[in-house]
């Protein structure tokens, strides 16, 4: 368990996952980041833990079990692209979904659940996206309004699984699914 980290995440279904894939091969070639996430690694995350204990993990589960039993799958759309950092020099690049009280209402359990199992967590606002790339390196100055013609579809998709995940930093994809909670 030693520098690994875990956090709870929305999992994306794979048609998503490849959808964004091939939007991210065609911004590459006019759009250099330093790290370019692995599609497999695409997600939505709800509550980032860090470093964890075994016992921590299983007081997670016993709530998020508890308040995820009864909640149903929801449908999310694929909205736009986004940078958090400067805008014309991002350390994230990433694509969101369109605002969903069903899916801020899960953050929320989620969220809740890992603070009553002894986590803290971020405080600040959550910003639901999706992480494609990190770090810009263009010599020239990041710009979404360039991006336009790279424009995301309105692509509709179930969200019905929450996942508790594991990172190995060494390993690519680096994430691992420890525990996956259906939504019905």
């Amino acid at each position: 368990m030693e520098g690994h980290h875990y956090f709870f995440a929305l999992l994306l279904p794979q048609h998503i996952k490849s959808y964004l894939q091939e939007k991210c091969e065609q911004i590459k070639m006019d759009f250099p980041f330093k790290r370019w996430v692995h599609h497999e690694d695409y997600h939505i995350t709800l509550a980032f833990l860090g470093h964890a204990s075994e016992e921590q993990l299983e007081k997670a589960d016993y709530y998020i079990k508890d308040v995820l039993r009864h909640k149903e799958g929801f449908e999310l759309t694929l909205d736009q692209f986004g940078g958090f950092g400067r805008p014309d020099s991002p350390r994230i690049f990433w694509a969101n979904t369109k605002s969903s009280q069903f899916l801020n209402t899960i953050r929320e359990l989620v969220y809740d659940s890992c603070t009553m199992a002894g986590f803290q967590l971020d405080p600040r606002p959550f910003k639901p996206h999706i992480t494609l790339a990190r770090n810009w390196l263009g010599d020239n100055q990041f710009s979404l309004e360039s991006l336009k013609r790279f424009a995301l579809e309105d692509k509709k998709f179930m969200a019905n699984h929450v996942v508790l995940y594991e990172t190995h930093l060494n390993k690519n994809p680096k994430y691992v699914i420890k525990k996956t909670y259906t939504l019905s």
